[in-house]
């Protein structure tokens, strides 16, 4: 049996480990020499062989009942009343429950409220925001951008365009410490700002290229500046379909005598509330975590030549990002969602 257990592949650890500690005792190995063999403390070797000694097999196959006080806190009606007050009600003076105010509540430890708060999926101290458009329009405009995802038209071109504006040229303060072993990269909590840019980019839904370019501000000017830019990168027999937000600058009258003049454009509009629809949106975020954020930019050309250097390594090797959800059930969880805010608001 105990040869078994040391070689058993689904044996727990530990019983393997004991079972060699007495195999290789009945080889006539002591202690000392045991323990570096099997990499563990000369005195957990001195406890199993004593415990197998004294109880054979049983002895070391079950750990030995461990001392400890018994659990003064009897669950069932105080756990409904912790559960209940964490969901239906706020505290006094804040906005949420601590473990410290819960317990003073309702006369426990605050270690019993934690244990509670654990075993029913509670975490107080975290939120998360949210938005549920109210586009009348909604169900309609989010047929034709998923549709545009999922079947896009032939002799055409998607693009996915947005603005991402207010990027800082930031400068810390005194320069970080590298990363190394036992310790995170280090970099000060204030910063200099040496001004902003606005980035312009098209990422093609159908092979992840993005066309981008950096201009100071995004008024309807430089809108129609990048789609003129558009217009250049794309061969002249193919349409141009271009998914974007409601921002204002979009539908200026400038801008529609543009596209009306050009009809090879198709604009394609999300629902208010709902740039996540934008593909593009999900390229802004990998900018933003990969070059942005952690950067240090003494101006504003060093942060637009990282954008740029950003952009043209992507297209190297360019990935699109590929939507699977169908707008039927997006549109249901939309809908569940306005439920439960219209029951919440009518309670």
């Amino acid at each position: 049996m105990l040869q078994r257990w040391s070689r058993g592949r689904s044996t727990p650890a530990r019983l393997v480990d004991r079972a060699k500690i007495v195999l290789s005792a009945a080889d006539g190995l002591e202690n000392k020499d045991i323990a570096p063999e099997l990499g563990i403390n000369v005195k957990t070797v001195s406890l199993w062989r004593r415990r197998f000694s004294k109880g054979g097999l049983s002895a070391i196959e079950k750990d030995a009942p461990r001392p400890g006080r018994r659990a003064t806190v009897q669950y069932g009606a105080i756990e409904a009343l912790v559960v209940r007050k964490t969901t239906q009600e706020d505290p006094t003076n804040a906005t949420h429950w601590s473990t410290r105010t819960m317990a003073a509540e309702v006369g426990i430890s605050p270690a019993s409220v934690r244990r509670i708060w654990k075993r029913n999926g509670l975490k107080p101290h975290l939120h998360r925001t949210f938005k549920v458009s109210n586009d009348r329009r909604f169900a309609e405009k989010l047929d034709d951008v998923v549709g545009l995802y999922l079947n896009p038209p032939e002799n055409a071109v998607v693009f996915s365009v947005d603005e991402k504006s207010q990027i800082q040229a930031l400068d810390r303060t005194q320069p970080g410490l590298p990363m190394k072993k036992g310790r995170a990269g280090t970099m000060t909590h204030d910063y200099k700002r040496n001004g902003t840019t606005t980035l312009f980019a098209a990422m093609c839904t159908l092979t992840g290229n993005v066309l981008g370019t950096c201009m100071e501000k995004h008024r309807h000017q430089e809108w129609l500046k990048f789609l003129r830019m558009i217009d250049k990168q794309v061969p002249k027999e193919l349409d141009i379909h271009v998914i974007a937000d409601n921002y204002s600058t979009h539908k200026h009258q400038a801008v529609s005598r543009w596209l009306a003049s050009n009809p090879r454009f198709h604009m394609h509009f999300t629902p208010t509330s709902a740039s996540w629809l934008n593909m593009v949106e999900r390229f802004f975020r990998d900018l933003t975590d990969k070059r942005i954020r952690r950067g240090v930019f003494r101006s504003v050309p060093e942060v637009v030549d990282a954008i740029d250097e950003y952009i043209a390594h992507h297209n190297e090797n360019p990935k699109p990002f590929i939507w699977t959800q169908k707008a039927s059930d997006i549109l249901a969880k939309v809908m569940r969602a306005r439920k439960t805010l219209d029951n919440a608001a009518s309670d």
